[in-house]
């Protein structure tokens, strides 16, 4: 039998759905306009400039994105023509790649961290507050945690 969502319950799924959203549209726009990259190209670059070797196994990468292999792929070839990471072979499986992330795409990611954290900040956390925000990181966790767990059964 069907739990059929409430009325608050209702109003609070689609705000959700439409802030997700609306969040992704704005961060991914203001990206855009000042440093001509995509929320996916950001995203690629942190998890590389992070890495201690400033490099990922293409599958690490991937699992680390929360993207298909294939689209990955494709995200990253875009960003080798721009010169921002390089493949590299991996020596001990063939079969495997790395993504590297390239002194250029140090530098793009150095460049647009500070304006990427101000959209943030400008978005969603200020307009949430300390408080809310928490709860907002809390309640994220819990989702995530819940998705990953029930992907592994």
């Amino acid at each position: 039998m069907t739990r059929w969502l409430t009325d608050d319950e209702q109003r609070a799924w689609r705000a959700w759905i439409e802030a997700s959203i609306l969040l992704n549209q704005r961060l991914s726009a203001d990206l855009q306009r000042l440093h001509d990259l995509t929320l996916a190209d950001y995203e690629i670059l942190v998890h590389l400039s992070e890495h201690s070797e400033r490099r990922m196994r293409m599958s690490e990468l991937a699992e680390a994105t929360l993207v298909s292999r294939s689209r990955l792929s494709h995200q990253v070839d875009r960003l080798v023509k721009r010169g921002f990471v390089q493949r590299q072979e991996c020596d001990i499986d063939k079969r495997g790649s790395f993504a590297a992330l390239t002194s250029e795409g140090w530098t793009a990611i150095e460049t647009a961290a500070p304006d990427h954290v101000d959209s943030v900040r400008e978005h969603l956390v200020d307009v949430l507050g300390p408080k809310d925000f928490a709860s907002l990181g809390n309640a994220c966790t819990t989702i995530a945690e819940h998705l990953q767990a029930s992907e592994q059964e």
